[in-house]
């Protein structure tokens, strides 16, 4: 029996209002829109959304939605995008914020990212992260465990 071969992620997030959030995601950090599905008074009920290669899907959830899970908005998460220069994306980032810009720059860390995160309208953070090494500068004691390559007739090639 062979495995499915995986084609690829989307995070799919809710946001209370989608037409303001696809707006924000596209103006603040440069995704690309690809689709909107609108209601009969134009509002977003679902988007995609992509950065480089990668689809982001968001929905438009009502208030009620969130209430009857005993919350009070949707509850966030963490999404790491890939990019080519942390600073550069910095600097769209505070340049559409502007003043209110409450952002802290790109840091070096110990496992070869450069990165900042920054939280959108819908409480998700999103961390931009650039591979800036391939050695991981690790603390006294700790270590680095790689999982070994698959090997066997029965594994598919990721490309």
């Amino acid at each position: 029996m062979s495995n499915p071969r995986y084609l690829g992620l989307s995070p799919y997030l809710y946001y209370t209002d989608a037409t303001e959030a696809l707006e924000w995601l596209v103006r603040v950090f440069g995704f690309t829109e690809r689709v909107r599905y609108v209601d009969g008074s134009g509002q977003v009920f679902q988007a995609t959304v992509a950065a480089g290669d990668a689809e982001i899907v968001l929905a438009g959830v009502g208030t009620d939605y969130w209430e009857g899970k005993g919350v009070d908005r949707p509850v966030g998460q963490l999404n790491v995008i890939y990019v080519d220069d942390a600073d550069a994306q910095y600097d769209r980032v505070c340049a559409a914020l502007g003043e209110g810009c409450d952002v802290s720059p790109p840091q070096d860390q110990p496992y070869g990212a450069r990165v900042f995160t920054v939280a959108d309208i819908g409480g998700n953070s999103w961390t931009f992260w650039q591979q800036i090494s391939d050695t991981a500068d690790l603390p006294p004691g700790w270590q680095e465990i790689r999982a070994e390559p698959p090997t066997g007739d029965h594994d598919l090639p990721l490309g």
